[in-house]
């Protein structure tokens, strides 16, 4: 049956590697034996490093919207391997950089003749307004308010940003969420894994909660290990902390190879609040400040405090 499977996989690799979405395929075991272009171009990983492999071994590490992993408990290609049904999902797959990727996930069965579930396929494409977010990117490079290291807007670029949503509150009425974020241990993680993982752990931290926002939310570098984040339309604070609480699981969930081959965990602070009327920006910032350090004395590291 596993052979059977090999040769009927061969006659579509052709296609399936000019598809834009990733497809990988795997036997009754759940090791990987096809893998396409587009998941390569989407995870870093190539076919030969995850080929022979099961996807739960540290590769696509699926985590849904609240960090949870779903490789053992709840894995949806696992499911359908079990009950031959086919089963669509929206999760988010760790890249062999570390951060994580946003992705709508579909899984469907292989079965033989006699209905036998003998494999199952995975397709997987980018659910990140990859378009979007590429046309933002260049218009921020020309306008040099990107940061060098992390690739999301500069402290320039988030006061300016800052400041547009304190305007539309005051002429439009249009509230806000913001979060400061702070990533947690940037000395130690030097100190413990090499020069460089502090970096690291920041372009890995940028990448994943650039990955998680809206399409209209905004990140941006303030400084360090801050981050500025802004969420459009928000006015409740369950509705916040709800989605500081998702950049806070989805940062846990990130991780990547130091150059000494550890892997590393990064986590992080967030200080949250919502505007007020007649807020301007050095109130709310004072506010962010307050509420980031109390998230990092009061529970120490990878907590959300809301003011």
């Amino acid at each position: 049956m596993e052979s059977e499977l090999h040769r009927t996989t061969d006659l579509y690799k052709k296609t399936l590697d000019c598809l834009y979405d990733g497809v990988y395929v795997t036997d009754t075991r759940r090791i990987i034996i096809y893998w396409n272009r587009a998941a390569e171009q989407l995870t870093g990983y190539t076919a030969a490093e995850v080929t022979g492999h099961r996807c739960a071994d540290n590769i696509l590490v699926h985590v849904d919207d609240r960090g949870t992993c779903l490789c053992e408990n709840a894995c949806p290609l696992a499911e359908t391997l079990l009950d031959g049904e086919m089963r669509e999902a929206d999760v988010f797959l760790h890249h062999k950089e570390g951060h994580r990727v946003p992705v709508s996930i579909r899984v469907s069965p292989i079965t033989d003749a006699r209905g036998v579930v003998m494999g199952a396929v995975e397709v997987f494409s980018d659910n990140s307004e990859k378009l979007t977010a590429m046309e933002m990117a260049e218009i921020f490079h020309d306008m040099s308010v990107t940061d060098d290291l992390t690739c999301v807007g500069n402290r320039r670029f988030s006061e300016i940003s800052l400041l547009a949503k304190i305007d539309e509150m005051q002429e439009k009425g249009w509230l806000f969420g913001a979060c400061l974020l702070g990533v947690d241990s940037l000395e130690a993680i030097n100190d413990s894994y090499g020069p460089g993982s502090g970096d690291r752990a920041l372009q890995v931290v940028a990448r994943t909660v650039k990955g998680s926002l809206r399409a209209f939310d905004f990140i941006g570098r303030w400084g360090g290990g801050d981050f500025l984040l802004l969420f459009a339309n928000v006015r409740a604070e369950e509705d916040l902390v709800r989605l500081a609480e998702r950049c806070r699981v989805l940062v846990q969930a990130s991780h990547f190879l130091s150059p000494g081959g550890e892997w590393v965990y990064p986590t992080a602070c967030l200080g949250a609040t919502l505007s007020l009327p007649g807020d301007t920006m050095e109130p709310l910032t004072e506010r962010l400040f307050r509420a980031l350090t109390a998230a990092k004395k009061t529970a120490g590291r990878n907590a959300v405090v809301l003011l």
